[in-house]
């Protein structure tokens, strides 16, 4: 296992695991050319962010949840380890909730790009 992958479920190879009671009912399918793409462009762009906020104090990013409407925080590496499962099975692995998250350590993909360029475009200046 590569430390990058994220944590491992804690249910893996486990016959007695409570998710087996739930119907799959839709296998993940493979990425289309374009979607395969855009989440390389996703990670490439993750690293960015993270080379120039981590320094700053921001530990990941935030996003709302479709189902819940909730924010939820993905740290850098559990970011790219979501992306990276994308890519590699056509879905996220299953994780667990950040314990105790400081929100203000945490921003959204579309601040992170917006600071990014930002930080970039002046930097190119001088």
């Amino acid at each position: 296992m590569n430390l990058d992958d994220g944590p491992l479920d804690p249910f893996l190879d486990d016959p007695s695991d409570p998710a087996s009671l739930l119907d799959d009912n839709e296998p993940a399918q493979p990425l289309s050319d374009d979607e395969r793409t855009d989440v390389l462009a996703d990670l490439a762009e993750l690293a960015e962010f993270r080379i120039t906020l981590d320094p700053q104090g921001i530990d990941g990013i935030t996003v709302e949840c479709a189902d819940c409407g909730e924010q939820h925080f993905f740290g850098w590496d559990l970011m790219a380890a979501n992306l990276r499962a994308l890519l590699g099975e056509g879905r996220t692995h299953v994780h667990e909730p950040a314990f105790a998250p400081e929100p203000d350590a945490y921003v959204t993909w579309d601040y992170a790009r917006g600071y990014t360029d930002a930080v970039d475009t002046l930097t190119k200046r001088r």
